[in-house]
């Protein structure tokens, strides 16, 4: 019996929010909303994101000891998040800069700060979480050394996720762990590589396939998601919502994912799941803060194409 249904690895941030009217381009200044302090963070945000939902999460992270690190450690535990792994000092907390334009598309920026701090070291010390653990999420806004520790530390039996974001080259053994792996378009380009000589998703999830994981996700904001595993592929659609920021939507997406594969769902029907939960949340501001209870989520209708963009970081 697992105590946890999912241990998140990776990263927790200050996200410093503006709003703008458009982007700026090379040189340019323009002006924006006052500035917004939000708990975030990939890692971070999946945990608290998996928790709302009902999840048994942990989180293994690093921040500072700092008013920023005080306010994730308060914003994990308010969501029902054990924070016993989340280890504190050697640096700043890491800090995400964030615009958001009118459509609810976002650009950032990250220091990682304490979040370079997380070692494979660190990993280790923290076994008991990993053998309590069903799921394992991890995502690449700590250092990839790191990562390839969490697969070295994985339990008999239980499965890995990975978003490879922000996305670099991958070692084998970290893909042939994935199970699955989640990428939106950037992400698979990325990846990829020279060997991403179609613009055809179906085309990625196969190539991608072909490099190891057990199973691929690609998200694709309005076109829904594509599933991919030896069984072959399948298109997930996604849901119709105004969307109002995207910040984080991916993050939680990947928690909704992690959770719903462990409690033994098919991958499919888990990226449908995932699909409503991506699209409840970014018809709200900010990123943790949007982020939808079970309940909340049965109110998401499911199965209409839309402006929802899950793929969001």
């Amino acid at each position: 019996m697992y105590h946890y249904d999912l241990l998140v690895v990776g990263s927790a941030n200050a996200d410093l929010v503006i709003a703008v009217e458009r982007r700026p381009g090379a040189g340019e200044t323009v002006l924006g909303s006052d500035l917004a302090v939000h708990p975030g963070g990939k890692g971070a945000n999946q945990a608290v994101a998996a928790a709302r939902l009902g999840a048994r999460t942990a989180l293994l992270a690093r921040v500072g000891a700092d008013d920023h690190g005080r306010l994730l450690l308060d914003a994990q535990r308010a969501a029902g998040v054990d924070t016993v792994g989340v280890l504190v000092g050697g640096a700043p907390t890491g800090v995400a800069l964030i615009t958001v334009d009118p459509s609810g598309d976002n650009s950032i920026v990250v220091s990682p700060g304490a979040n370079a701090l997380l070692t494979p070291a660190d990993v280790r010390a923290a076994a008991s979480l990993f053998h309590a653990s069903q799921v394992v999420s991890a995502q690449l806004e700590i250092p990839l050394e790191t990562v390839a520790e969490v697969v070295r530390c994985l339990a008999p039996g239980s499965r890995f996720v990975l978003n490879p974001s922000p996305p670099r080259s991958l070692p084998g053994d970290v893909l042939a762990a994935c199970d699955p792996l989640v990428v939106n378009e950037h992400e698979a380009r990325v990846i990829l590589g020279e060997a991403c000589v179609s613009d055809v998703p179906e085309d990625w999830a196969r190539l991608l396939l072909a490099k190891g994981p057990r199973s691929v996700v690609v998200t694709l904001g309005a076109e829904g998601a594509l599933v991919a595993s030896r069984e072959g592929l399948a298109r997930v659609p996604s849901v119709r919502v105004a969307a109002v920021d995207t910040t984080g939507a991916g993050d939680a997406f990947t928690a909704a994912l992690a959770w719903r594969l462990g409690a033994g769902e098919p991958l499919t029907r888990a990226a449908a799941y995932a699909a409503r939960v991506g699209a409840a949340a970014v018809t709200r501001a900010g990123a943790q803060e949007s982020y939808p209870t079970a309940g909340e989520v049965e109110g998401t209708a499911a199965g209409e194409v839309g402006e929802t963009a899950a793929e969001g970081s």
